[in-house]
């Protein structure tokens, strides 16, 4: 299936869509992040992490209109989430929807401003919004904590933004990013809390926090993706563990961060923890059968990879991950029906397209891997096996300068590639 990212009728309401910049007590900025208001009288829902190490908390609107935070009525550090109160005022709101609804396929739009914007006097300019579509709802560390999957883009900065449906209702507030991965926490964990009366500091916030095993995750994670600096991330998740061996969102970014440094060995040993204490987490299943299947060890990352799918049908990454698993295995027929779904998902996955063609190529559909292998070429895809195919199925249809400018393209890739240097001189001698 694939659906539009097309706007849906009405407008969504964006004067209630604010950006938060986090300032510790020296006023410099922390982080910043996204939130929207809930309540007319000023209650706003974002991320907790967003509030992670903030003294202050500013709140801008994309009417150039301003405001602080007065106090915090709720925050929940496991599910991610914060209920904000502003000073006295009159705020425009976007409507609570109902998650418990949401099916794989709705339709889904995230508004949010990205980390990069701080100019508070054009930040009615810098609100983005995607679309996209639900892949499914699915535990991700906790399996008493569902996430929405959606293919809705959300970029650094959007954390604790709206997901709304089609008629604009929220409901999701964007957690996590990234490519087939983007993450919403439900609205329903959240509407529960907007009566809550009573709030506290921000002062007693960061108090509590500096016990806080989920305050030390997010400052690790935020070492990792934001600031890209995988060595202070390996210290702080190696306190959490310290304190709690069984913290499995720190042995999983513990993993990525050790991938990031070239450390396979390491990565590998912290994503099997990963699932040895949450065995159902989709992105550690195919993250574990991505290393085993680049180390040859092909019936347990084939196995892996379909126990992703399982516990996550739509998984774009783990069906061409199975897909081209299944190649390798020799079962080009059972590859091609995941990798159809992976690109009826994404039709935009170059390497789901290079995957295809190999399946179709083994089968000797020489002309429809031609049209899967100039598809993954124009998406991106650059592999050295890819021109050796190229190479093949034009020799083979006699097509002989093409067959020459892929054994070009070849030695332009590896210049000593002696076997590209004999099939060149084999060629006959075009005019």
């Amino acid at each position: 299936m694939i659906l539009s990212g097309s706007a849906s009728a009405y407008e969504v309401n964006k004067n209630a869509v604010a950006l938060l910049i986090a300032k510790d007590k020296t006023g410099k900025t922390v982080g910043t992040g996204s939130g929207f208001v809930a309540r007319p009288e000023g209650i706003l829902i974002t991320n907790y992490h967003v509030l992670v190490d903030a003294h202050v908390i500013e709140v801008h609107f994309p009417n150039g209109s301003h405001s602080d935070v007065e106090g915090i009525f709720k925050v929940d550090r496991a599910r991610d989430f914060a209920i904000l109160k502003l000073k006295e005022g009159f705020y425009s709101t976007l409507e609570i929807g109902d998650s418990s609804s949401v099916q794989p396929y709705d339709y889904t739009s995230a508004l949010g401003y990205p980390s990069v914007t701080q100019q508070k006097d054009r930040v009615g300019d810098q609100l983005v919004q995607t679309y996209g579509f639900v892949l499914g709802i699915h535990s991700q560390a906790h399996p008493k904590i569902p996430f929405i999957y959606t293919t809705t883009p959300f970029v650094p900065g959007f954390s604790g933004g709206p997901v709304v449906n089609s008629s604009n209702k929220v409901i999701g507030l964007a957690t996590v990013e990234g490519r087939s991965i983007n993450l919403a926490l439900p609205i329903n964990s959240v509407k529960e809390f907007l009566h809550e009366k009573t709030t506290f500091s921000f002062q007693q916030l960061l108090n509590e926090d500096q016990t806080s095993l989920e305050a030390m995750y997010y400052r690790g994670n935020y070492f990792l993706y934001g600031l890209g600096d995988p060595k202070k991330a390996i210290a702080e998740f190696e306190k959490i563990l310290a304190r709690n061996p069984n913290f499995t969102l720190a042995h999983y970014d513990l993993a990525v961060a050790y991938r990031d440094l070239g450390m396979p060995e390491k990565a590998i040993a912290q994503y099997e923890k990963t699932l040895e204490l949450s065995p159902d987490f989709p992105e550690a299943l195919s993250n574990l059968g991505g290393y085993y299947f680049r180390s040859g060890k092909l019936d347990q990352s084939v196995g892996l990879f379909k126990k992703a799918v399982q516990v996550y049908p739509n998984f774009i990454q783990a069906l061409s991950n199975l897909g081209a698993a299944l190649n390798k295995q020799g079962q080009p027929r059972e590859a091609i029906a995941h990798l159809k779904k992976a690109l009826s998902l994404d039709p935009e996955f170059a390497i789901a397209n290079f995957n295809l063609g190999n399946s179709l190529f083994a089968l000797n559909l020489l002309d429809e891997a031609h049209k899967k292998f100039e598809l993954s070429q124009k998406q991106g895809i650059d592999f050295l096996s890819m021109h050796w195919k190229l190479y093949e199925i034009h020799k083979k249809n006699q097509r002989h300068r093409d067959a020459e400018k892929e054994l070009k393209t070849i030695l332009q890739i590896d210049p000593f590639n002696e076997e590209a240097i004999k099939r060149l001189s084999e060629l006959p001698k075009l005019h």
